[in-house]
Order: structure tokens, then C-alpha cells, then sequence
């Protein structure tokens, strides 16, 4: 798929998406669409990739919501865009492989939601963190109130959201809301770096590792057992799981084939 607003390329099995609604690449309706669009797609070229890298291209990750449509906005109507919003993070979210977010500048409001969709973030020294929306008289409403609660604590989180203050890269870090600080204008490159890692190992067992500890978050530990071991077991099943213990008794490097 091309789009002016959102587009991708697949490079040695690794989805590179681009988001490119220039200057800041506000989260708008279109914008919105066109990520939710390129993820449906690349679920469809699952079998082409192993790893998906989420990037501005531009000055910023991403600034945050259109503004401008806020004006025209009703009970109903915000509750309707909203919904669909979740629709489109959900969708970044729950994509079969690891998705790593490799920011720069400005990741606000909305941006942040987005990055906290994705499994793990890298951004660099120039990166800018906030939950603005107070200042607009609303609260994060993309689900921000609740997957930043995966990374931080509820004081804190209470702190970013009420004075909608903006932290730099390595407070960021020190608040658990990314995983790494890398050099400016190197997020991709690291991002890279990581995905080659990942695609080293069981693409089988990294998927399922993904959808056990997306899903146990919400769990009580019984419940989470009970779904770990189920989908462990299912592994059992697969050839890649035989492989890998074949290789690893033999001391050769696995010959994994997602089957």
C-alpha cells in the first residue's frame, strides 16, 4: 500500500512504516486510517515479515491529535471517533509480530498512545514525552490512561497527565515509558539492530511469547498460568519447537520455517 500520510517498505523480513503527515505528523482522521490500513495489510504479508518499526518522517514521532476537529466535536460524535481510534490502535497493537518504535523529536498525546501500542521503544536524545491535553481541557482518551500504567506508576502517570508536562528522553527511560536512549538520529538504525536480534530466534515462540504477555497483563495469576501453558503446549505441535532443540543438541544454528 501507498499512502502520502503512512507508508512502508519490507527490507530482509522487516516492515519499515513511516508515518508522514508533515510537519509534526498529527494523528488526523486520514492519518489514523491509513495506519490502521497498512497494519491490516502487512497482517496479510505476515508471512513476508518478522519484525514491524514504527517511525516519523519527519521532525517529529508524532505531535499529537488534529486540533482543528476538535471544534466540531459533540458527545456522540467524539465517543464514535474515539472508539475508532482505539480500533487503530488496537490493530498496532495486536499485530502477530514485535513492534518496535524508533522515535525522535516530538512523541505527544496522542503520539505517545501510538508508542505505547507498540512492544518496545527506542528513542533518541532529541525525543520530547507528554500527555499535553489537559491544556485543552480533555485527558489522554486514546487508551494512554491505561497502557501507560504498563510502564509507569499511577502517582506518576497522575503527575504527567494533571500538569501535561513534557520529559526528555532520559526521564522517559528513568519512568519506564521507553526502553533505551540511543544518539540523535539514531532510532532506526538501533531499531534495526534490535530486529535482527529478534529474527534471530524462534519467529513461533516469539509470537506467542507476544500474544501470553499481551494478554496475562489483565489476568489473575491462575488465569495467566492457565493461558501461558496452553499456548506453550501449542508449540509443541510445531516443527519449528523440534528444530530448535534438534539444533541446539547438534550446536548448529536452527533452520526455522514458522511451521
Amino acid at each position: 500500500m501507498e499512502s502520502q500520510l503512512v507508508h512502508y517498505e519490507i527490507k530482509d523480513k522487516v516492515a519499515i512504516v513511516s508515518l508522514d503527515n508533515p510537519p509534526m505528523n498529527a494523528l488526523d482522521v486520514p492519518t489514523k486510517e491509513c495506519i490502521r490500513d497498512v497494519f491490516t495489510e502487512l497482517d496479510a504479508k505476515r508471512n513476508e515479515i518478522r519484525v514491524v518499526i514504527l517511525q516519523g518522517a519527519n521532525k517529529a514521532f508524532a505531535a499529537g491529535a488534529d486540533i482543528k476537529a476538535f471544534l466540531d466535536l459533540q458527545p456522540d460524535t467524539a465517543k464514535r471517533r474515539l472508539m475508532r481510534s482505539h480500533g487503530m490502535y488496537s490493530v498496532v497493537e495486536n499485530c502477530e509480530w514485535p513492534v518496535i518504535a524508533a522515535i525522535h523529536g516530538y512523541c505527544l498525546g496522542g503520539g505517545l498512545e501510538l508508542a505505547l501500542c507498540c512492544d518496545i521503544r527506542y528513542a533518541d536524545e532529541t525525543a520530547q514525552f507528554g500527555f499535553p491535553e489537559v491544556g485543552l481541557s480533555i485527558f489522554p482518551g486514546n487508551g494512554g490512561t491505561r497502557r501507560a500504567l504498563y510502564a509507569t506508576n499511577l502517582g506518576r502517570m497522575k503527575e504527567l497527565v494533571y500538569t501535561g508536562e513534557m520529559v526528555k528522553a532520559d526521564e522517559a527511560l528513568r519512568l519506564g515509558l521507553i526502553e533505551k536512549v540511543v544518539p540523535a538520529g539514531t532510532a532506526l538504525e538501533k531499531a534495526l539492530e534490535l530486529a535482527a536480534k529478534i529474527m534471530k530466534k524462534g519467529p513461533l515462540g516469539v509470537a506467542a511469547a507476544k500474544k501470553v504477555l499481551n494478554r496475562t497483563r489483565d489476568l489473575t495469576l491462575e488465569q495467566g498460568l492457565e493461558l501461558e501453558s496452553d499456548v506453550w503446549a501449542s508449540l509443541a505441535a510445531t516443527e519449528d519447537m523440534k528444530e530448535g532443540a534438534r539444533a541446539f543438541i547438534e550446536k548448529r544454528k536452527p533452520e526455522y520455517k514458522c511451521k
